[in-house]
């Protein structure tokens, strides 16, 4: 018998994964979505599974954009690609040390909490190890979608790996039985 057990909530990186990576983004004008995007998201809500943004926006504190900017381009990614069920995004800067830059799990944490969740309960999708890692710290599931900006150790070390956004979620739908 397959048993078939989704994750309760999935939660993405933003840049690299579900829009194309603008470094330090604060234009909602240059927002474009990735390949697949809404078509990944529109599976998963269709199942019923909330969905969640968890970003590093080290601009912010690096004054590259303001805090400001940053949200209005998340917005404009919830127009585009939402709604989304939570969002949790880290201001600070790599060697801020703060607890909720991924690699860290408290952006992880946070949005299991806010949704209601246990993390194990929890799917991460990004495109890089920090990503990876940050859903292990907070014991949540991950996928690893790479980009040109994978390194080919992140994906050597990544627990499941797939090639695109669709690839990810229809992985994390499929029953526990055929993985």
């Amino acid at each position: 018998m397959i048993v078939h057990r989704a994750p309760d909530a999935v939660l993405f990186d933003r840049d690299g994964t579900l829009v194309v990576d603008v470094p330090y983004n604060g234009d909602p004008a240059l927002v474009t979505p990735v390949p697949g995007a809404r078509e990944a998201l529109d599976l998963l809500r269709a199942a019923g599974i909330p969905t969640g943004v968890v970003t590093n926006q080290s601009g912010i504190a690096r004054g590259l954009i303001s805090a400001e900017q940053a949200a209005a381009v998340n917005r404009c990614i919830d127009e585009l690609l939402g709604p989304f069920a939570v969002w949790q995004v880290c201001p600070h800067g790599p060697d801020d040390g703060c607890a909720c830059r991924k690699p860290r799990p408290g952006m992880v944490l946070a949005a299991a909490r806010h949704l209601g969740l246990p993390p194990g309960r929890v799917a991460v999708v990004g495109d890089i190890g920090a990503d990876v890692e940050a859903a292990a710290a907070a014991g949540a599931a991950a996928v690893l979608v790479p980009t040109a900006v994978t390194r080919p150790e992140e994906v050597a070390a990544a627990p499941v790996v797939r090639a695109d956004l669709m690839g990810a979620v229809q992985h994390l739908l499929e029953p526990v039985g055929a993985r």
